[in-house]
């Protein structure tokens, strides 16, 4: 299934300036996902990181990329987050950054589900510009329910 904009607000709980994701491409729930992030030259980081060579934090590419296997997650369960649901990071393994993202540039990010124990899903990953990897890694997350 593809999803635009309207659809990946109805399945993250992430808003501005914290949304990275700008379309899915395609989602198989509960297995994989192809999404994309446009990186443009007016993203809040860029003032600072680095203002005379500006990149896209490392950190913040496997953050686009957690929230790409958050859609899957949702959609595999049949739930849309409220306020009563997060989404987590639990862990991060085997992070390689292999080239720069820079304004222009737009990021497909594909990751796959490896595996679902106890409400923990692992999924390997990559973000690819023009073809090449930019950064690859094992991410671990979880949906809660917190108490307001």
């Amino acid at each position: 299934m593809e999803m635009d904009i309207k659809g990946i607000l109805e399945h993250l709980p992430h808003r501005y300036p914290m949304l990275l994701v700008d379309r899915v491409l395609e989602c198989v729930p509960g297995e994989s996902i192809t999404a994309i992030k446009n990186v443009s030259f007016n993203e809040p980081f860029f003032t600072g990181h680095f203002p005379h060579h500006p990149v896209m934090p490392g950190v913040l590419i496997l953050e686009a990329m957690a929230q790409a296997a958050a859609i899957t997650s949702f959609t595999a369960a049949g739930k849309k987050p409220d306020e009563k649901t997060v989404y987590y990071f639990v862990g991060i393994d085997a992070a390689r950054f292999k080239r720069p993202v820079v304004p222009g540039d737009q990021l497909r990010m594909e990751l796959k589900v490896e595996r679902v124990s106890r409400g923990i899903v692992k999924y390997k990953g990559k973000a690819l510009v023009d073809g090449q990897v930019a950064a690859e890694a094992e991410l671990m997350c979880t949906v809660r329910t917190i108490d307001s």
